[in-house]
């Protein structure tokens, strides 16, 4: 997979193209680039994809911006497990904001990206002020494709919906909407060791998540192996300036600093919480006890389907 982080002056191929910010890839996302590939395919097109970095709302609106679901990197390694072949990130910035919706259509798609055909939302804006649309988009002699919303047990499927499932908990009805389990990856790095002085010694995962969308203590996977997190500030301890994603391993005591790794979220324990002494460790048994039984309970389900 091809990734542009500028447009060229002038693509080798024709494209087949879907647009959007992408943020959690979720079935929505999916039934677009799914319609891309497919029809591409039917006329011999490259199957690419347009996103903006940053976030358009952190450019406009940075300080109450919704928090992210996937970083740039998380986003990328699902366009390719999909099957795109070219990428497009846009620097979203004051210069791109501005581009008319006639030289976004003329310029940009038609003479630099050579764009053929178009997968878009029913939804669809484009151009300074969002001023443009599917109408213009017809005029304009692309061959066109709209995507309708999808519904989920009556829940319209956006971004906004998930991230709000987060915040309540909400975790298997998110992993239904993305279709596939939450996940945050990062890399393993040195902490300063606090859970190993308690007895429970964690893996301290580097985010690019300066915001993630949910807190607390959760049942996890890392890669195969099951555990509990914290991601959370840490209320018991004094002066931790960010976020945190803190990952005890059950059953394992293996050196994994400095690999990239993936944890998914599978069920939420309880919010974080301010131990009265640092040592109490009666409430974090509870937790592993607790994720212990709610990944058995999965396991079991998974074979008796």
């Amino acid at each position: 997979m091809q990734v542009f982080r500028h447009f060229p002056l002038s693509s080798n191929t024709p494209i087949g193209l879907t647009i959007g910010n992408f943020d959690g890839v979720h079935i929505g996302h999916q039934a677009l680039i799914k319609k891309l590939i497919a029809e591409s395919k039917k006329r011999n097109l490259t199957p690419s994809v347009m996103t903006f970095e940053p976030h358009p709302k952190e450019f406009f609106i940075s300080e109450n911006a919704p928090s992210r679901l996937t970083t740039l990197r998380e986003k990328l390694e699902f366009f390719l497990d999909y099957g795109i072949e070219k990428v497009f990130v846009c620097a979203f910035n004051q210069k791109f904001s501005n581009i008319s919706s006639e030289a976004f259509m003329g310029q940009i798609l038609k003479e630099q990206l050579k764009v053929q055909l178009l997968i878009v939302g029913d939804d669809f804006r484009f151009g300074s002020k969002r001023q443009a649309g599917i109408e213009d988009l017809k005029k304009n002699a692309f061959e066109l494709f709209e995507i309708p919303e999808i519904d989920l047990n009556g829940k319209r499927v956006s971004s906004t919906r998930i991230r709000e499932g987060l915040k309540e908990g909400r975790i298997e009805e998110v992993n239904q909407f993305l279709g596939r389990p939450y996940t945050i990856s990062g890399k393993v790095v040195e902490g300063d060791k606090r859970g190993r002085q308690m007895g429970f010694p964690t893996a301290n995962i580097h985010m690019k998540h300066l915001r993630p969308a949910l807190t607390g203590v959760y049942a996890v996977k890392l890669g195969n192996r099951n555990g509990v997190a914290n991601l959370g500030v840490r209320p018991t301890i004094a002066g931790t300036p960010k976020l945190l994603l803190e990952v005890h391993l059950l059953n394992f005591n293996e050196d994994i600093y400095g690999q990239h790794v993936q944890v998914t979220f599978l069920e939420k324990i309880r919010d974080e919480m301010k131990f009265e002494n640092f040592f109490d460790h009666k409430i974090i048994n509870d937790d592993i006890e607790v994720a212990y039984f709610q990944l058995k309970e999965k396991v079991m389900n998974f074979l008796q389907k």
